[in-house]
């Protein structure tokens, strides 16, 4: 049997994580198919519904979907039917859709995703990879991380590290520390894609109180300073935009929603935008 490669367009309102889930599971049940992920997370308006439809008018494939906006799904599923392309719910029969679509009849093995596949070693080799390079540990290799996360203290580097070692990405974080200068590897870096995280100085002060709370902690230090914070932050800002890295704003995100932005973010370095 020859391999049929396919285009898929994973589209949701949040992280998209239930869409890649939801994918893997139903797609390993067919045999000698390779598909392309066009990952559309936080789709929230009609102009993001629009850049979608454009890539499946270039790329078409099925499209599984997870809407809660009735007039986005409205849009989706209008735009997919004009381009005759399935648009699937995945709360609907995805595994019958998607047999349709490639002609075969599926295995009906549940669990078969959680096999030992290759895509398994190396979510394990990533999450190896991530522990040993957290909080600025290893620089010496940097260049064999997939992505590079820098920011300060307190915005969730190590947590959305973790997350994206979990989806198969090799990452290491780097805290920004005032006075201290960032490792100059960082500087030079041509396979990895360097990101930064920042947080509003109001937030970034009551996350890192709470956290001192926390550790029993009480003592007032810079740490926790409102005006050292916002130094601190506008300082990182300055190392960001000396590195040319881009920025994303962690404030009142989740680790799932940061982790969806950065990827979005790897795919456009990369040129595998949706």
């Amino acid at each position: 049997m020859t391999d049929t490669d396919i285009h898929l367009h994973l589209v949701s309102d949040a992280t998209g994580e239930t869409n890649h889930q939801v994918a893997r599971a139903c797609l390993v049940q067919f045999e000698g198919v390779r598909a392309r992920e066009h990952v559309w997370s936080l789709v929230r308006t009609s102009g993001h519904i629009e850049k979608v439809l454009a890539a499946v008018s270039v790329y078409p494939g099925p499209v599984l979907f997870t809407l809660v906006n009735p007039e986005l799904r409205q849009q989706l599923e209008k735009g997919c039917q004009q381009r005759r392309v399935p648009c699937i719910s995945v709360l609907d029969t995805v595994v019958n859709a998607l047999g349709s679509f490639l002609g075969q009849e599926s295995h009906g093995r549940p669990g078969r995703q959680h096999e030992l596949d290759a895509a398994y070693f190396d979510r394990i080799r990533a999450m190896d990879y991530t522990l040993a390079h957290d909080d600025g540990q290893m620089v010496h290799d940097l260049e064999d991380a997939d992505i590079v996360i820098v920011g300060v203290s307190r915005t969730s580097k190590t947590p959305t590290s973790l997350y994206l070692a979990n989806r198969g990405y090799a990452t290491a974080n780097i805290p920004v520390v005032p006075g201290v200068a960032l490792p100059q590897e960082l500087y030079s870096l041509k396979k990895p894609f360097v990101i930064a995280l920042t947080n509003d100085p109001n937030r970034l002060t009551q996350v890192r109180r709470n956290r001192m709370l926390m550790l029993q902690h009480s003592n007032e230090t810079d740490y926790v300073d409102p005006e050292k914070v916002r130094a601190e932050v506008i300082d990182a800002r300055k190392l960001f935009t000396k590195g040319g890295w881009p920025v994303i704003d962690v404030t009142r995100r989740s680790i799932e929603e940061t982790a969806a932005a950065v990827l979005q973010k790897y795919a456009k370095f990369h040129g595998l935008e949706s």
